[in-house]
């Protein structure tokens, strides 16, 4: 099964159960789960979203992988300067080149899936547009955020999971956090964030703004990310390039 419908066929089946635990529903046949899933759809009605076609599928994967094969070289790296057996490093080493070489084949395969397609061209040129954006970020967001240019700014961020969540009863005000959404997408948008915090006039500003306010930098750096990302939706929604005015 593509990978991209696989965690979202996931996702929904999370949804399912912590559903049927909510309403008492703690054993599961096939009958059960039927009438959870049933249940479900009348009462939260959860917005229609198409499948991905193939081409979205596989430049889904060749990001997901391109992730991957950093992972282990980062991995293997740090195995390198762990170990003082000069064989073993040279062994590591040799296997880091053959994963370089495969990133780099990869990195090929990004270029040429993306060029190829007018659409997905064009999003590229517009986010790289964003001081702070490049090539890594940009198609991150193409491929794990397709609905970026199509939501609002508060359901936008909600998705992605940068929107910050109230945790307040009675008198009692709890601290705001942000929590779920799509992990890939928040890395890439974090990364993003600690550029864009030097180098976007915008964003730096705004980070500025917020630490001088006494807020954390770590709080800061989390609402710059909100932030770009309600710009990057803006730059898509609008097609128009990054304007810093």
């Amino acid at each position: 099964m593509p990978l991209p419908i696989c965690r979202w066929l996931w996702s929904i089946r999370a949804r399912f159960r912590d559903f049927a635990r909510a309403t008492g529903r703690l054993a599961k046949t096939d009958r059960i789960d039927a009438a959870v899933i049933a249940h479900f759809a009348e009462a939260v009605r959860p917005p229609v979203r198409p499948l991905p076609d193939k081409q979205a599928r596989v430049l889904d994967e060749l990001v997901t992988r391109r992730r991957q094969v950093i992972e282990m070289m980062t991995a293997e790296g740090n195995r390198a300067r762990q170990i003082d057996n000069k064989r073993l490093k040279k062994r590591i080493e040799r296997l880091r080149s053959i994963l370089q070489a495969e990133l780099t084949a990869i990195d090929a395969d990004l270029d040429e899936i993306i060029r190829g397609t007018p659409i997905w061209r064009e999003s590229e040129e517009l986010l790289k547009s964003v001081p702070g954006v490049g090539n890594v970020v940009a198609r991150t967001l193409i491929a794990e955020l397709p609905e970026l240019g199509t939501l609002d700014r508060r359901k936008i961020a909600a998705l992605v999971g940068v929107a910050p969540f109230s945790r307040d009863s009675g008198t009692m005000h709890g601290r705001r956090t942000v929590c779920g959404g799509r992990a890939p997408v928040r890395t890439a948008l974090y990364m993003a964030a600690l550029v864009a915090s030097r180098r976007n006039p915008v964003i730096a500003a705004f980070y500025q703004r917020l630490v001088a306010a006494g807020k954390c930098k770590k709080l800061a750096l989390t609402a710059c990310m909100r932030k770009l990302l309600v710009i990057l939706n803006a730059i898509l929604r609008e097609h128009a390039p990054w304007q810093a005015a």
